[in-house]
């Protein structure tokens, strides 16, 4: 029964710390599903952290604590964190697409501004207000929509129904990005625009709008993952230092999952189990290093293997990271 009660709290917490990568990582393999490889995840989450907490927080202090709404505070946080990071991804998407700048280059950049941003409006916020900013009202950012009777089921009722409101959006955006990019002409587009852009501007696919779109929406819902750290993980608190590594795990799940986004949704919950795996099972010869290093381990391995099999169905977009020039085709 201990085993049982174990692996049930391992999984809850696993699905806590797994959920803004979840986000993070549908963001940017929509992003590099057409081609574009935005290594600025980890300053698109930094500004999506700030952003959704500060919209969330003037909403309480507008209204009042009292008369706040949680889910109304939860809408505003994520239109806020989506809003800043799809203004972020436009910026990229502009040097990259437009002036061809280099991506990878324009994607650190874009890190280091967003970490930098991000942690200004934190701190900004946190010294205008004199002390420390929070949510008051946080029941529909960390309370499950299920009824009790479900959440309460043994065993089940946690793995299955206690999880957040956040987690749940996250779990039906990766169905519907998945059944998008399958299942539909512009999914089917888009994935032609990251394979071949020549090819798909030679059928009268307009690549520069697939472009832009899906590396706005992508940099809009990674902003969103930020947002999620700092109202759970976090508690509602700013914390200028907790978002730190979270955007680079992302772009290595990215590769993980290859590029599926269902395949992204047990990845984010296991990276998220790796991270919090040294305070849930110590072992006394193993450091606690060695644990956080793990999901780049894991990932380092997967790249190795599917590198060796050389399987077209888990490598990148052909064109991914590669600037088109029309006047080339």
């Amino acid at each position: 029964m201990e085993i049982i009660t174990f692996i049930t709290t391992l999984f809850v917490f696993s699905v806590v710390n797994g959920t803004p990568l979840l986000f993070g990582t549908l963001g940017e393999i929509l992003t590099e599903k057409s081609g574009n490889l935005n290594l600025g995840v980890e300053g698109i989450m930094f500004m999506g952290g700030a952003a959704g907490l500060g919209g969330a927080f003037y909403y309480e202090k507008f209204v009042g604590p009292q008369n706040a709404v949680s889910l109304v505070g939860l809408l505003i946080a994520i239109g806020c964190a989506f809003l800043i990071g799809a203004l972020a991804a436009l910026l990229f998407s502009f040097l990259t697409i437009t002036l061809r700048a280099n991506q990878n280059v324009t994607g650190l950049a874009l890190t280091i501004f967003g970490t930098g941003t991000g942690q200004f409006m934190g701190e900004y916020m946190r010294v205008h207000e004199g002390g420390y900013i929070s949510i008051v009202q946080k029941a529909a950012f960390e309370t499950s929509p299920f009824p009790a009777f479900l959440r309460d089921i043994p065993v089940l009722g946690p793995i299955l129904f206690q999880h957040s409101l956040l987690t749940y959006i996250g779990i039906v955006l990766a169905l519907v990005m998945a059944f998008f990019l399958n299942r539909t002409r512009k999914g089917l587009y888009l994935r032609s625009v990251g394979e071949s852009p020549s090819t798909a501007d030679a059928a009268g696919i307009n690549v520069t709008r697939y472009k832009y779109l899906a590396t706005i929406i992508g940099g809009g819902i990674s902003a969103i993952g930020g947002m999620a750290y700092i109202t759970g993980i976090a508690g509602g608190v700013w914390n200028h230092e907790g978002l730190s590594g979270v955007g680079w795990l992302a772009v290595a799940l990215v590769i993980f999952c290859l590029w599926k986004p269902t395949s992204a949704i047990w990845g984010s919950f296991l990276f998220g189990c790796l991270q919090i795996l040294y305070l849930r099972l110590e072992l006394p010869f193993i450091p606690s290093q060695i644990y956080k290093i793990l999901p780049y381990v894991v990932t380092l391995l997967v790249l190795i293997l599917s590198s060796i099999r050389n399987n077209r169905e888990k490598q990148p977009p052909a064109s991914l990271g590669l600037p088109y020039f029309r006047e080339e085709r």
